[in-house]
């Protein structure tokens, strides 16, 4: 099949949801499929870079097309329907609705996949149109939890078929053979002692500030936190040191093609989310996240320690993490005693996630959305 993927990401960026289009678009290919990846942007950039950033080793197609901020990218959302639909493309996909009723109007089949609940004035109107058109077309959500508050706050209701759940992923291959904690820490040149480690954005509502907190009452504890743009590190590590804290390891973004060896390093896995969480791109997404990072914590085959927001138990449950209330200081400190002073709970936890994962890969996931699309909307 001939997969147009249209993405607002740009690509390459430290961005997760440009981590999520390239995985995607790799899957797509490995399953067979010839992949278009239509992204804005001015320039092309070599393979090598794009695999480096990125740990996709399957290459496909992509075109970068000029999108102007006056248009609100809409020139970007038409010209990316229209180059795939004279490039042969047989479905368009996207995260972009204005490209969906493009689409539609090109009477091209559709597969819109939601990360957040349409918002402002216009956005609410315009996928309800979306919903309205004939055509042939699925919608994907990343958690269950989103449908439902799309349904909630837009007053509507999908139609079954049309729809489908499917939680983000991670490439299993790039976690087979993980080294243990204390050899990973000895690849990394880091203090080989116990170590806790949050890999992500250092967006408002992460939980950076109450890892701050739990670092300075485990002074005997490593913490090591992945990520941060350089401004935000710069001020993360004047905090830090003004505060006395030797204890904290900020090594930066690290590239997607080596973050298995960095979070291969800690005993424990953190995702401090609080009750409100913004994403890469604003907004409230606590009640309808699906983390790559959870993934990618699972297939680390390490013990997660997690804030307990509701839509993460649609993945995890009591056998897979240990939870604490989102900004609870007090009954995190006292979950995070409880996992570094049982080994037993740790190797458990991490044993449960290893074997719970093998349902959650990239490949999987889209040949699933594939089936359902090819079986129940274009037959």
């Amino acid at each position: 099949m001939k997969i147009a993927y249209i993405a607002p990401s740009r690509i390459p960026s430290q961005t997760a949801n440009s981590v999520q289009v390239m995985k995607v678009c790799q899957a797509f290919t490995q399953l067979g499929n010839e992949t278009q990846l239509l992204v804005p942007g001015a320039e092309g950039h070599q393979w090598s870079e794009l695999e480096e950033q990125y740990g996709v080793h399957t290459r496909f197609q992509i075109d970068w097309l000029h999108a102007r901020s006056f248009l609100r990218k809409l020139d970007f959302n038409w010209n990316a329907v229209v180059k795939a639909r004279n490039n042969g493309a047989e479905v368009i996909y996207t995260r972009l609705i204005w490209a969906a009723v493009f689409a539609m109007y090109q009477k091209l089949p559709v597969i819109l996949e939601m990360h957040e609940i349409p918002s402002g004035k216009f956005a609410p109107l315009l996928y309800k149109h979306y919903l309205s058109l004939s055509g042939k077309r699925l919608t994907v959500f990343i958690t269950r939890a989103l449908q439902k508050e799309i349904e909630k706050k837009l007053n509507i209701q999908h139609r079954s078929i049309e729809t489908l759940i499917a939680p983000d992923g991670v490439d299993l291959e790039r976690y087979t053979d993980l080294p243990s904690p204390d050899l990973a820490r000895k690849t990394l040149g880091i203090k080989n002692t116990t170590t806790a480690a949050y890999s992500g954005g250092f967006y408002p509502g992460r939980g950076l500030e109450i890892l701050f907190d739990l670092a300075a009452a485990f002074p005997q504890v490593q913490f090591m936190w992945i990520g941060g743009k350089p401004e935000i590190l710069q001020d993360w590590k004047e905090k830090i040191s003004s505060a006395g804290l030797t204890n904290v390891i900020l090594p930066g973004f690290i590239a997607n093609e080596k973050l298995p060896a960095y979070q291969a390093a800690a005993d424990i896995l953190l995702m401090p989310y609080r009750q409100k969480v913004a994403g890469s791109s604003g907004g409230d997404i606590s009640s309808v996240t699906s983390p790559m990072k959870l993934f990618e914590y699972m297939a680390c085959g390490r013990a997660i320690l997690c804030s307990d927001l509701p839509v993460l138990h649609e993945v995890l449950s009591d056998d897979l993490a240990v939870f604490y209330p989102p900004d609870d200081l007090p009954a995190m400190s006292a979950a995070f005693s409880r996992l570094l002073s049982n080994e037993k709970l740790r190797l458990s936890l991490a044993e449960n996630t290893r074997r719970e994962v093998v349902r959650y890969t990239w490949r999987s996931r889209m040949q699933a959305i594939l089936h359902h699309f090819t079986e129940e909307i274009m037959e």
